[in-house]
Parts: C-alpha cells; structure tokens; sequence
C-alpha cells in the first residue's frame, strides 16, 4: 500500500509519500515536497495551483489511498474557511484520480506518530525522520506533517488489518478499479461521502 498524505495550509501546503516494505514491513520514504502559493495571488488563482500540483504528485506516485489531515477547531472563522477551501481543491483532486481518501483529526495523527495527541511540530518532525530513517529532516514542517497524516492511515491500515483480516478482499484491485472508474460520479455527487465512503 502506498499512500500519499497531504497537509493543507492557505500559504504551504506538504505532501508526502509513504509505503511499507513487503518483506521487512519497515516504512518507506517514497517522496515528499511542499506546495507554496504566492499570497498576493487570487484566491482563484492559488487553488488552482494546488489542484494542479497535487493532481501531478498523484499522476506521479499513483498512490493506493490519499489521507488528508481534517480541518482542526479555529476561533478564527475567516482563517478556518480559508483552509476548507484548500481542503476541498485537495479532495477533488483525490477524487478525479478515483483513489480511496481517508480523513484524520490533527490529534489522531499525532498520537499515531508520537503517542501524544497534542505533541509540538518539533516532536512530529523528529519521530518522522525516525520512523521514515532519514538522515535529512524534510524541506518544511508541512511537508514533515504530511508525512505523518500517511504514516497515521498505515498504522491505521494495519491495525484494522488485524483486527479485520477480510479488509484486504474487500479493498483488493477490483475494488481499487471501481473506484477509480467512478472518480467524476463521486465528484457530480458527494466528494466527501462517496469517497470517504470507498475509503472504507
């Protein structure tokens, strides 16, 4: 399984790219990299450049499953509308490519990676580069958190693999190719439900 996890952010915006190893079942570093939009650009203008970014990692990687990070509380109404407006160019381009999405809150993912659900950026990177055996820590801390949101649904898969051994019939290549096939129809319809919905 390789997943392809993004961090959204209205200025940065990471990816990362994570599989396990088939025989070892150490994680992978595949690829990770951050997306930075120009602020004096239109709103227009810079969701369209993370759809096109993401939409070329994907084409790129060809993830098995697409995690993205949820929207976490903000007192800031602006702020937060800002960020599910990225979150959703995010989602569509997930969805086009027909792959399974999955959503984590900030705190699932951080107890995923550290053991503490309201650990410091700091604390994320470093477990990261460790999980992952990376000499070099990655081009930016979104890029690190991205890297986390997918090492958060591997542990996730594996878990659930575990405790449901039938998952991997039902998510096997036929599954993968229905959904794939039904991309636009998840769009016309409910991004977030449909694939969410397929996710499972």
């Amino acid at each position: 399984m390789r997943v392809l996890g993004v961090d959204c952010g209205t200025e940065f915006t990471g990816f990362g790219v994570v599989e396990p190893d088939p025989r070892s079942g150490r994680l992978i570093h595949v690829g990770a990299g951050t997306i930075r939009l120009n602020k004096k650009q239109s709103t227009g203008l810079r969701l369209a450049q993370v759809f096109a970014e993401l939409t070329a990692q994907i084409e790129l990687y060809q993830p098995s499953t697409i995690a993205i990070e949820e929207v976490f509380f903000s007192a800031n109404a602006k702020s937060a509308l800002k960020l599910g407006q990225v979150r959703g160019v995010a989602l569509l381009a997930a969805a086009l490519s027909g792959c399974p999405v999955a959503e984590y809150a900030p705190l699932s993912i951080k107890s995923a990676v550290v053991g503490y659900g309201l650990a410091a950026k700091e604390q994320v990177q470093f477990m990261v580069m460790r999980l992952l055996q990376l000499e070099t820590a990655p081009d930016s801390a979104d890029a690190a958190d991205a890297l986390a949101v997918a090492i958060c649904h591997l542990h996730t898969a594996q878990s659930l693999s575990h405790t449901l051994p039938s998952l991997s019939q039902t998510t096997g290549a036929g599954a993968r190719g229905a959904v794939r096939g039904a991309g636009l129809e998840a769009v016309r319809g409910s991004v977030r439900g449909t694939v969410r919905g397929a996710a499972r």
